[in-house]
Parts: structure tokens; sequence; C-alpha cells
């Protein structure tokens, strides 16, 4: 069995192609490169001039014919609305058109997926960083659900909004990673960690009124908001008595992030993953992979109820894989 997902839930558009067994088979993407934040029409209308071409591109890489796919999967939510849209209509006129089944995907869910197939991960504590989400989030009852998160906006999008007002291209991160290498001075930022839930916004503001060196300042940034992230994940893993923890996200990337949630798995006893760099970032594999394993369940969709869900929420999902 064969599935295609497709992605689209911001500046990315990405179509991954998996069978049965989990491997992957293509995976390739296109992303919006905006200027000054991304503007939701623009990047729709980039995901439509690409989707199809790159649809093209992934089943010749996987070697297969559009005859092939069994299952069609998209990214149902959450995201910008016009991205959604223009990634469901492609899955939409690919199921119509090949007859056969339709899952709609939550994304979020998609990364934790992907990182346990990837890895030796059974049952974790995901730490899920990226440009619009900031959450932990683990198995519980039946469903995923968020044991923190961001109140305001996500730890990606603070560190492009950062970067943009100092002149770096987008995506800023990495571009803060290499500058925090060579920093010196930890700058007194906010540390904002309210029980289980994380702030950023107040972070940046101080950043940006500081006259700080700009290496000390990407340091700084770092160090305190991965240290918030560690503390609320490791109170997550004491909270469920789980043993593992996995990362997923773009911002987790980040070698410095990776060291500082390794040593906190490590003096807990817990076992820690990282799938490959190229599955933490949005990508049309995760959303192949959940599919899949949603259509296994009987979750598949018909096309009447395939709406997107711009405010999908991790915990809505009920888990009957």
């Amino acid at each position: 069995m064969i599935t295609l997902g497709i992605e689209g839930t911001a500046h990315t558009v990405g179509i991954g192609i998996v069978n049965d067994e989990g491997d992957i088979l293509a995976n390739v993407s296109s992303s919006y490169v905006p200027k000054e934040g991304i503007h939701p029409r623009e990047a729709a209308n980039h995901h439509a001039d690409t989707v199809s071409s790159l649809i093209s591109t992934a089943l010749k890489e996987a070697n297969i014919t559009k005859e092939d796919i069994d299952v069609v999967a998209f990214s149902q939510g959450p995201g910008l609305g016009p991205c959604l849209r223009t990634a469901a209509t492609a899955a939409r006129s690919l199921s119509l058109r090949l007859n056969v089944p339709l899952v709609g995907v939550n994304h979020c869910i998609a990364h934790l997926e992907i990182g346990k197939v990837r890895t030796e991960a059974v049952d974790p504590v995901l730490l899920y960083a990226s440009g619009g989400n900031t959450q932990v989030i683990a198995f519980s009852r039946g469903r995923y659900r968020v044991f923190g998160e961001t109140l305001d906006i996500g730890l990606g999008n603070m560190l492009d909004k950062f970067g943009r007002e100092n002149g770096m291209s987008f995506p800023a991160g990495p571009v803060i990673e290499q500058k925090a290498k060579k920093g010196k001075i930890l700058v007194d930022l906010p540390y904002s960690v309210k029980g289980m839930d994380l702030a950023f916004s107040g972070i940046m503001t101080a950043a940006l009124n500081s006259d700080a060196e700009l290496n000390d300042l990407c340091y700084s940034i770092q160090e305190t908001t991965f240290a918030m992230l560690v503390e609320v994940t490791e109170r997550a893993l004491a909270h469920t008595r789980k043993d593992e923890v996995l990362l997923g996200g773009g911002v987790t990337r980040n070698k410095r992030l990776q060291e500082m949630g390794e040593i906190m798995a490590e003096e807990r006893g817990s076992s820690f993953y990282v799938p490959d760099g190229e599955l933490c970032i949005d990508n049309g594999t995760m959303i192949a992979w959940t599919g899949w394993v949603m259509y296994q369940a009987g979750m598949s969709i018909k096309v009447k109820d395939s709406g997107i869900k711009q405010g999908y929420r991790t915990d809505e999902v009920d888990v009957l894989w």
C-alpha cells in the first residue's frame, strides 16, 4: 500500500510518499520566502503554482505512477487558511481522480507520528517547536494531550520576527544559531514559564530594546527560551511518568536545543530521540505516514467532510490507531 501526503499549513508545500512499512519513497517540498512575514494569500499562490509539479517530481522520485497510489492524505489544520485550502483542494482532486480514500491529518500529530516511526520512540513526550506552534504533547486516555504550550506566539515566529528586525534572512533560526555560537555574555531576558505554559513575545521585546551586542543577544535568546522548553518538557515527563523524549518541528533542528534536551533526558534516565532534520521541518512525508495509520484505523473521510480546520487542536483527535 502506498500513501501520498500533501503538506500545506504555512510557507512550505510538501509532497511525501510512503509505503505501509514507513519507508520513505519520496519527500519533496518548495517554500515561499517572505520579505516581511508570511502573507497567507501570497504563500497560497506559491503553493498553487508548485503543488502539481511537486507531485510529478515525487512520483518520479518514488518510481511509481499516480495509479499506484492507494491513499491520499493532506494537512487539514492547524495553519493559515488560504494555504490549507490550497493543499486540501489538491488532495481532494487527486483522491477523486484516482478514486482512492482521502484522509485529513492534524499537522501537530503528524510531527509526533513521523518521529515515532523513524526513531525507536514508542510512547514519548513530544517537544514540538515550530514557527506557528510550541507545545508539549503526550498520549493519555485515547488522545494526544497538550501538557503545555505557548500563550502568545510560536518560538519560531518569535525568532523570525527578531531576525527580521536585525536584517536576517528568513528563516532566521539557523542564522541566530550561528550567531549564538559567538556570543559570550548572557543578557538578562524575561524567563516566561507560567505553570506548564510559555510566553515568548516579552522576550522578543526585551531583546529588541536591548543595547547588547547582537551575538550576545542571539546566545541569550537561545539559552533562555530553550531552558524554558526543557523545563516544561521535564515536568511533563514527571507528570506522565513516561521515559522517552522526542523532538519535532523546525526549531528543534537547533543543535543547542538538542544538546540541552538530551542532557535533561539523560539526567532523568530517559531516552532521547530526534528524527532526521528534513523530517523535523514541515514535510509531506509526515502527512503521508500519519494518513496511512489513520486510514488503517478506519479514519478516512468523504470529500464533503474534508473542510479545513485552521484552529485544529492536537487534543481534538481521537487516536484510534
